[in-house]
């Protein structure tokens, strides 16, 4: 059985990761399995977080799992724990008494609720009155009824969360409503399309991306650009003197860190850190993000035998333009991209997309077009899943930094 693991961010009104909600199927299809009895679907729910383990994708954040009703009244909830799970109740169960019930005994064993795609109804106020969250789709619900379920529920001690958030504008509008909670791609895109000047450090950045990805780069030109950014040089020391490698004699310069490393070593690295560099202003997910497409899609080149850097930059720079609130194209002309790469970021075609729209489809959880897509690039579905775990793995090593 093939088990589907994604995880969408969920922000405060700051902009920082609160929690994550996991989507997860057995198959590609965009539902829940249909499993009968209780055996089963406990074997599912283990095989895909015990087995995985829910600290491998959640970082240490609370993490907001759907049930469905007959879920719900069997109590599968319990089999996690209440200190990290927010226990989230789709739309479409109804609150008849056994799931009032079953709700009630979850939040007195000291779980948190969550009501997905809310829609005001007499019949929810049991459920209104336990749930800590309920959750809003803007995509679907007039702005004019938004403001009416504000008002009715301002009475009740619940946080509101705004989902299907897709612009920074749509983000003010909702924190301005009263929404403590956002969920939705508005990081991904950039606040104000316009095409300014980079900075002097910005520069210094694309510098060393240039120089990095010279075929034959100059270990003393590279060395001297990394210098002149102390933040960088003190990020390479730190994690190359960390305890992950325990070397009994500190490196000490940067020619010792890229002689250690090693020339694809070295790129991979110091494009990373680089690239974090010009997101410094963004929401932390935004080069997380980029971080686990660029490592998920190196490792899916290197089972393919594709050049894996060329994937790895595709990666990276695919959300350059939310980084810098500039337009793909005038940031691509900037960079030391290959042709092929630079046609999939801009105009978004060639024979390199079919694999950022593969991770586009994972990220938003498209099971049906993520099918398409494993189709055309001609991998195993389980191996995507593999790299993805180990990509975010990769990503929040580098981001505890």
């Amino acid at each position: 059985m093939n088990i589907f693991v994604a995880r969408q961010p969920i922000f405060d009104s700051e902009r920082k990761i609160f929690a994550y909600e996991l989507l997860f199927r057995n198959g590609m299809s965009n539902a829940f399995p249909d499993i009968d009895g209780e055996t089963a679907t406990s074997s599912l729910l283990s095989s895909s977080f015990f087995t995985i383990g829910i600290e491998k994708i959640s970082n240490g954040k609370y993490v907001f799992i759907n049930f469905t009703e007959d879920l719900l009244v069997r109590k599968i909830p319990t089999m996690f724990p209440e200190d990290t799970v927010v226990v989230e109740v789709l739309e479409n169960v109804q609150p008849t008494a056994e799931v009032i019930s079953a709700c009630e005994d979850l939040q007195a064993k000291g779980f948190t609720l969550a009501l997905d795609d809310f829609v005001y109804h007499k019949n929810l106020l049991p459920l209104i009155k336990i749930a800590k969250f309920i959750k809003v789709d803007f995509r679907l619900t007039p702005i004019e009824e938004i403001a009416k379920l504000i008002a009715a529920l301002k009475q009740y001690p619940c946080s509101l969360l705004a989902e299907k958030i897709e612009s920074y504008q749509e983000f003010q509008q909702a924190k301005a409503m009263g929404f403590s909670y956002f969920q939705g791609y508005f990081f991904a895109r950039p606040e104000i399309l316009k095409n300014r000047e980079l900075s002097s450090s910005q520069l210094i950045v694309i510098k060393i991306i240039c120089e990095i990805n010279k075929s034959d780069f100059d270990v003393n030109s590279l060395e001297a650009l990394i210098n002149q950014d102390v933040s960088i040089t003190y990020k390479l020391l730190k994690y190359l003197n960390s305890s992950y490698y325990a070397r009994v004699q500190p490196i000490s310069s940067i020619k010792q860190a890229i002689a250690f490393l090693g020339e694809s070593g070295v790129r991979l690295f110091v494009s990373l850190i680089v690239a974090s560099k010009l997101a410094e202003q963004k929401p932390d997910e935004l080069i997380r993000t980029s971080i686990i497409r660029a490592n998920l899609l190196s490792h899916i080149g290197g089972e393919l035998n594709l050049p894996s850097n060329d994937l790895f930059m595709l990666g990276l720079f695919s959300l350059i333009d939310a980084m810098l609130d500039n337009s793909m194209e005038n940031l691509v002309a900037q960079l030391p991209l290959v042709p092929d790469v630079q046609e999939a970021l801009v105009r978004r075609t060639g024979k390199l997309f079919p694999f950022l729209h593969m991770i586009e489809s994972y990220e938003t959880c498209k099971w049906q077009c993520l099918e398409e897509d494993i189709g055309n690039i001609n991998i195993k579905a389980d191996k995507v899943l593999e790299f993805y775990l180990e990509a975010v793995k990769i990503a929040d090593q580098l981001q505890a930094m």
